[in-house]
């Protein structure tokens, strides 16, 4: 089980050539809480971002991430891209509020937690604010369902 801030800023490597790629800036995941790839920020002037698939990484290490070889920046059709949402975790995640399908307010959303075997979000560490944080520490939400997410919170359901 791995955290979303464990592998920020991470080295990626080609792992045929010891090239490094650039480094990773965000993880990409689908409607079903399912993690498809890392975001990475290439090295080098006018360089876009890529997406790299899950099955193209061979290993998650503490200090860098090591790719089987050098990957090519995923494009997908018109049709591709209307079936196939991604979100970013930082972007659509970090700092929105957990709210419970009973519509308990559980804090706000600072990391996010997954399997990096089955690619699947496992559970969202949540922050009641920094007092809170410092006399009993953030808590940590597991869920086996998708996060629903809005423009304002996000829906978990715990059960």
């Amino acid at each position: 089980m791995r955290t979303f801030s464990s592998i920020k800023d991470l080295p990626v490597y080609n792992g045929g050539s010891g090239k490094e790629l650039g480094k990773v800036i965000d993880l990409c995941f689908d409607e079903n809480g399912t993690v498809n790839g890392l975001m990475i920020d290439p090295k080098g002037l006018l360089k876009k971002n890529m997406l790299i698939p899950l099955v193209k990484i061979a290993s998650l290490g503490m200090d860098g991430v090591m790719l089987s070889n050098e990957p090519a920046e995923i494009k997908l059709n018109e049709t591709e891209k209307k079936d196939r949402v991604l979100h970013r975790v930082h972007d659509r995640i970090i700092g929105k509020p957990l709210v419970t399908t009973e519509g308990e307010k559980l804090g706000l959303v600072e990391d996010v937690y997954f399997q990096e075997e089955l690619g699947t979000i496992i559970g969202y560490e949540v922050s009641d604010g920094f007092f809170s944080d410092m006399a009993e520490g953030r808590k940590l939400y597991r869920s086996k369902n998708p996060l629903t997410i809005g423009e304002s919170i996000l829906i978990v359901d715990l059960d």
